[in-house]
């Protein structure tokens, strides 16, 4: 579900987006002025949110971006195997098998208390707490 939509001159560094259906945070942005008979352009560079991919596009300015809606919860990791952290959510206990990130796989033990992200469907572990 989309949270809402913006134009592209709107979109500010960290602000989410989503292109393609694929979740990104924008990096840089820059915005050229109008012309005489022309509109302003942006150059948006972002990075995937649950993948490290980077893009980099150019669009008008009045172009429309969708923002995704983004769910930040707590839970607590029950255990981990291969990449995958089995955690129980703090608000209603339910147990999810969400991906582990590699920068917070070697950091990550049993009861730690993790902040999880959950972007239209697609969860990922973000920080340890």
């Amino acid at each position: 579900m989309v949270l809402k939509i913006i134009n592209a001159t709107e979109a500010k560094v960290g602000t989410n987006i989503l292109l393609e259906g694929v979740p990104y945070t924008v990096r840089k942005m820059d915005i050229s002025k109008t012309g005489k008979h022309g509109h302003a352009k942006c150059r948006v560079e972002a990075v995937g949110i649950l993948s490290d991919n980077k893009k980099v596009f150019v669009v008008p300015g009045h172009e429309r971006i969708e923002v995704p809606l983004v769910n930040k919860n707590k839970a607590q990791v029950l255990s981990i195997s291969e990449g995958v952290a089995s955690v129980m959510d703090l608000e209603n206990f339910e147990t999810l098998e969400i991906m582990c990130p590699e920068e917070l796989k070697s950091g990550l033990a049993e009861n730690d208390n993790v902040e999880y992200w959950d972007i239209e469907g697609a969860k990922i572990i973000k920080r340890k707490l």
